[in-house]
This record gives C-alpha cells, sequence and structure tokens, in this order.
C-alpha cells in the first residue's frame, strides 16, 4: 500500500480509486489536488516521528464521504420499510376495529352511525340510535380509539358505500387519494 507521506511533492500519483459516481468522485478529486498542490502530504522525517500518531486528514476524509455515500444508499432502504410497516399497521388497526363493530352490533342489533362514530366503542353513544346493551367498559382495548400510525383519525361511515360501514385510513399524507405511501387504506380492499 502507497502511504501518503512516502509522496513527494512533484509526484503525480493517484491518491483515490476511481469510482462511477460523479459528484463523489468529483469532490475526491479536488480534494486529492489540494493535497498534493498546496503540500499538504506530510514530509518523510515527520512521519518517521509520528508513526504511530494517528490517522491523516485524507484517510479521515475519505472514511467520512465513504460514510455519507453509504448513509445516502442505506438510509432511504429503511425508510422506505417503515413507510411499508406503517401501512401493515393500518390494516391490523382497521381489522381490530372492525371485530370491534361487529361485538358492538352482537350486543346492540346495529352499527353505530357515522354521526356517533367510532367513539361509539368506547363510550355508549347518547344520540342518536341509542345501544341496546352497551358493553361496560367499551368495546376497544384501552378504552380509546386508536389513530393511523401517521396519528391521523381513521373515517367511519355507516351505512358505508363498499358493505355495512366503511373504515379509511388516509395514509401518509392525511389527504383522500394518493399514490404509494400516501394511498388510502380501506377496510372493503383488506384481504
Amino acid at each position: 500500500m502507497l502511504r501518503l507521506s512516502s509522496l513527494r511533492r512533484t509526484e503525480k500519483v493517484r491518491l483515490i480509486p476511481q469510482t462511477s459516481h460523479a459528484l463523489p468522485m468529483a469532490f475526491l478529486q479536488s480534494l486529492e489536488n489540494l493535497v498534493v498542490k498546496k503540500g499538504l502530504i506530510m514530509k518523510k522525517h515527520r512521519e518517521d516521528h509520528n508513526r504511530e500518531a494517528g490517522f491523516t486528514l485524507i484517510e479521515l476524509m475519505v472514511v467520512i464521504v465513504i460514510l455519507g455515500l453509504l448513509a445516502g444508499i442505506i438510509l432511504p432502504r429503511f425508510m422506505g420499510e417503515s413507510d411499508k410497516a406503517k401501512q401493515q399497521t393500518a390494516k391490523m388497526q382497521i381489522v381490530g376495529i372492525e371485530t370491534a363493530l361487529k361485538m358492538y352490533k352482537l350486543d346492540n342489533g346495529s352499527y353505530p352511525t357515522t354521526e356517533q362514530g367510532l367513539k361509539a366503542l368506547v363510550e355508549a353513544p347518547t344520540s342518536g340510535k341509542l345501544p341496546k346493551n352497551w358493553r361496560k367498559g367499551g368495546y376497544l382495548e384501552k378504552g380509546k380509539v386508536p389513530k393511523d400510525p401517521w396519528k391521523n383519525e381513521f373515517v367511519y361511515v355507516c351505512p358505508g358505500s363498499h358493505g355495512d360501514f366503511d373504515i379509511t385510513s388516509y395514509g401518509a399524507d392525511g389527504e383522500p387519494g394518493g399514490e404509494d405511501f400516501d394511498k388510502d387504506i380501506n377496510n372493503w380492499e383488506i384481504e
């Protein structure tokens, strides 16, 4: 391996490998030119004295650049996995709410109205069609209606356009419609 400190200032030697990435390569080449032209390479007698002193500036810069490139490649992949996990969580929450609504109907003869909303699963409704046998403690764990993984309320409509009731999460953007991670998650589309 060629040591940086063994180079003379007048020698033209490639200090960095060729890469296919234009931006990092341009940065590394300009860094190499700065080091060689400005004489930042340690002289031979200094290297003998400080051989065990630590890393050179160039070595540290190369490591920082490599770490930056790796972070730029790896982090977006993990972010995508996080969004997929949130979509799966929303689907599971909707299935849980559907189960609670079915238990509510078994006890009370009908589903809560749109006006009563999902809140009827944790507090006995006081308006509209009143429940006959509302279960003490409600129908959902922890006594509260969950929010979707993006901290938005689920949309509940009864009667629904696609079944007895519709439950929707508007996805990452919290708005109707959308694509990819912003796409709506609907109970009638869950398999």
